[in-house]
């Protein structure tokens, strides 16, 4: 059998739009003779800039969760399957749809039996790369973000127990996990893993942006390099929103209304994490209305008016923050901009669930 569990195929499939793929594309070299990309209508952008957000050359996986093709497989069906639901009616991709960016296009999670959650469903794109996770960065691995939900009373509503006697009532999964854990029990951590290995491999495709880093000065708009350039400066978008996914995986209070103590919750008596929240990929930015940690922004435009001037000053806001008092223009330059970080990937593949 070659190593491989030799799995049953997924058999017949239902194609959403939007998907996972399974590796990434290779870092590409930026040449930097010039020293500056031009963008017309504003100063030109360093090539240093753009080559700061070039896309890794592979994934990463961890030592002790090493991915497989039987992982990645079991791992999908898992992450698609209801029955790992108190309810029976609830399963990972209910919340996390690839057709919605991998959210729910929800301003908060629906837990269960319609239980209305408290924060925005943050997207799983590009997670293999985003520990800590959750908006408050209460769990520092994958394999810990995929087991929570699960058996969080007001998300999915289930057990240990009942999750272990499911599984080993189904024939394929049985026979699945033996395979890949031989000699060991189901577990629900031996769940968690592989529906860690399977989320790590979905990972935004190639957009227009970095077609543009890698040297095609026709794959974004006039709008969009200076919308980049005020991103990198003025605008200080890159002081957070840093790197390949745009994100410096920080925790930040930006001056949104409301008491959740985000990351102080774990981390009190520290004043500048006191409402502070992750920050979010822009990755696929387009497709993951509405915004921030609580849903409250339904438009990037609302959001692009938010860091201008419409944030709450208080003691724990980022110095990051501050009044831009960006020109109209610009704040449409912005949002061209972020409009480019969105790819257009292939369908994504919902598997045949085992019975």
């Amino acid at each position: 059998m070659n190593g491989s569990c030799m799995l049953k195929p997924t058999g017949s499939t239902r194609r959403y739009r939007l998907s996972t793929i399974l590796t990434c594309l290779a870092m590409v070299a930026i040449a930097v003779s010039s020293g500056v990309a031009a963008v017309a209508g504003t100063a030109p952008v360093p090539v240093a800039s753009l080559a700061a957000f070039l896309r890794p050359a592979a994934i990463p996986s961890p030592a002790d969760n090493p991915a497989t093709a039987d992982k990645i497989r079991l791992g999908k069906m898992l992450f698609f399957d209801p029955r790992l639901s108190g309810s029976g009616a609830i399963s990972c991709a209910s919340c996390h749809n690839p057709s919605l960016g991998w959210q729910d296009g929800l301003a908060t999670g629906i837990g269960h039996h319609g239980t209305v959650l408290g924060r925005h469903t943050p997207t799983i794109l590009n997670t293999a790369w985003a520990e800590p996770l959750f908006w408050d960065g209460r769990a520092d691995t994958l394999e810990q973000q995929a087991l929570g939900p699960m058996l969080a009373a007001g998300e999915m509503a289930g057990t240990s127990d009942k999750l272990v006697a499911t599984l080993s009532a189904i024939p394929e999964y049985r026979d699945g996990f033996e395979c890949i854990f031989p000699g060991q029990p189901i577990s629900a951590e031996a769940v968690a893993k592989l529906i860690a290995v399977f989320e790590r491999t979905v990972v935004s495709g190639t957009a227009p942006f970095d077609r543009w880093a890698k040297g095609d000065t026709k794959a974004v708009s006039d709008a969009a390099k200076r919308g980049f350039a005020l991103f990198t400066t003025k605008a200080n978008c890159a002081s957070c929103h840093s790197g390949w996914r745009f994100t410096d995986d920080g925790f930040h209070d930006i001056g949104l209304p409301g008491d959740d103590p985000g990351r102080a919750k774990f981390m009190p008596d520290i004043t500048v994490l006191e409402h502070a929240f992750k920050t979010p990929t822009l990755r696929n930015i387009a497709e993951r209305g509405p915004y921030m940690h609580d849903g409250s922004l339904k438009t990037l435009e609302a959001v692009v008016d938010h860091y201008d001037h419409a944030f709450v000053q208080r003691r724990s806001l980022s110095t990051d923050v501050r009044q831009l008092k960006l020109s109209a223009q610009e704040k449409a330059d912005l949002v061209v901009f972020m409009k480019t970080l969105t790819s257009t990937d292939d369908p994504v593949e919902y598997p045949a669930l085992p019975r």
